[in-house]
């Protein structure tokens, strides 16, 4: 089988030779004129040493750069089941303009601040309760406000690709009910903080803003929803062939089994994240949550009907 996927190999990257386990191609990403991507067969890995990409199955080259025929031989050498009576059928609907464009509140005060009022004392603390200080508060551009409609709630803003808010989550840190207080009216199905994401590496998809900040800068909060057919990150990720990580709360199986099934059905390369013993990723300290996600397991269209069946007992 090895010979027969080097054979594809070699049709899509060309010439290449042999080092020990590993063959050297030229990377079709970075174009070196050295042959510096590595893949192992055995391992089913590969990595250019000139660009740094890298991915944990090789069919995600084969996916990007193949056509139909050498897709469907590399599928059968993995006995790769087809799964199309467990998923709708796609993109029914045209795809949506879904921009929008809203103002924070008028109280907001931001904590990336140098100099921060003495009731930013309260949010502070709430936010380094949950392990979270002065990177990400700059990162993920936090704020607060300390009166109005949004009074004793920390403010998390959401940038579109042309800078604009487009959303913000509000949690209170002052006991005020409910714990969150969103936009409403508002439009949910957006990129959240599209403008700093890099679709061209991987991806990590999970539900909540908070699990977002623990799971580093590349990470995408569904703000409770799933992922649908019309859902514009959905597109996004297709486009741009993203590897996906995904790491839904421990309540939120189902859901996670739909949005995996979904983007095994677009040829989306996918890892899940064993979560547990943790109910969601923002309970995780960072350098948890970067083990669970360098230990997640790649999911294909077997080990997927294996989670529905395991799901259904």
């Amino acid at each position: 089988m090895f010979e027969s996927k080097l054979k594809i190999l070699k049709s899509i990257l060309g010439q290449y030779y042999c080092s020990s386990e590993e063959y050297l191609f030229h990377c079709p990403r970075c174009e070196h004129h050295k042959k510096k991507l590595s893949i192992n067969l055995e391992k089913n890995v590969f990595k250019c040493w000139v660009c740094d990409w890298r991915g944990k199955d090789i069919y995600r080259i084969v996916r990007r750069y193949g056509i139909y025929d050498q897709k469907q031989t590399w599928k059968s050498f993995d006995n790769t089941v087809d799964i199309t009576s467990f998923s709708p059928k796609l993109f029914e609907e045209p795809i949506l303009d879904r921009r929008q464009k809203i103002s924070l509140p008028d109280e907001f005060r931001s904590l990336a601040n140098k100099k921060m009022s003495p009731t930013s004392y309260y949010p502070v603390n709430y936010l380094a309760s949950r392990d979270i200080g002065k990177p990400e508060l700059i990162r993920w551009k936090i704020g607060f406000c300390d009166d109005g409609e949004y009074a004793g709630r920390v403010i998390i803003p959401s940038f579109d690709t042309d800078g604009d808010v487009n959303y913000f989550i509000a949690r209170s840190y002052d006991r005020e009910w409910p714990k969150y207080k969103n936009p409403t009216g508002i439009r949910r199905d957006i990129i959240f903080n599209e403008l700093f994401l890099d679709f061209d590496e991987d991806l990590v998809i999970v539900e909540g803003v908070f699990d977002a900040i623990v799971a580093g800068p590349n990470a995408v909060p569904l703000l409770g929803s799933t992922l649908s057919e019309q859902h514009i990150l959905l597109q996004r990720v297709v486009e741009s062939d993203t590897p996906i990580y995904i790491g839904m709360d421990a309540d939120a199986k189902k859901k996670e089994l739909k949005i995996i099934s979904l983007l095994l059905k677009h040829d989306i390369e996918v890892h899940k994240i064993d979560i547990s013993p943790y109910s969601d990723i923002g309970q995780m300290k960072r350098d948890v949550f970067l083990q669970k996600k360098q230990s997640a397991s790649l999911v294909n269209s077997e080990n997927y009907l294996y989670e529905v069946i395991k799901e259904a007992l």
